[in-house]
């Protein structure tokens, strides 16, 4: 049997190759930046929401990395797995830490260091909870990762006598834990 190949891309291109949206799969009503809350009360209402990071909106940490995340199902479940999409500009260091539970993380773009070991675009790293990581220092291109953590306890956790200044738990939770 011969081995098919990749099926065919559907959706029209831009000028700049960039794929068009769907609007019709996407929530207009919230075009900008979604709040949790809006979240919750659409997943509540309709059992679903279609949204982008865009519209989640980010927040800058202390360390100039910038994060955007959410919630697999309700915010306001401490047992959903939380998703985070992170950038680290080149350079950008952040001290040894743990969290509470396990996750896995994607790297998207550019490069990371994890402790001793470079990652790159495609590599996995999977962490178990309370097992200390780090420094993580971004490449010389910056790092775009995607870190899915198991549950809500996501916080990260100082190791090795760091103060937790470049982690930003605090504008992280502040910006979206809020429900």
């Amino acid at each position: 049997m011969a081995k098919k190949g990749p099926l065919p891309m559907t959706r029209d291109a831009d000028k700049s190759g960039d794929f068009k949206r769907d609007d019709h799969l996407y929530d207009v009503e919230n075009a900008g930046t979604i709040s949790t809350e809006q979240i919750q009360g659409k997943l509540e209402k309709h059992g679903h929401v279609v949204t982008s990071w865009n519209d989640i909106g980010s927040v800058e940490l202390p360390s100039t990395a910038v994060a955007t995340m959410y919630k697999v199902g309700l915010p306001s479940n401490e047992a959903a797995p939380t998703v985070f999409k992170m950038w680290f500009p080149p350079g950008c260091t952040i001290e040894v830490h743990t969290h509470a539970c396990d996750y896995t993380e994607f790297i998207l773009a550019g490069s990371q260091k994890v402790g001793g070991k470079w990652l790159y675009p495609g590599d996995i790293r999977i962490g178990l909870a309370n097992a200390g990581y780090g420094p993580l220092v971004a490449g010389p291109d910056g790092a775009s990762v995607l870190v899915i953590f198991a549950t809500s306890d996501w916080p990260a956790v100082p190791l090795d006598g760091n103060d937790g200044s470049t982690l930003g738990t605090k504008e992280l939770t502040e910006r979206f834990e809020t429900v």
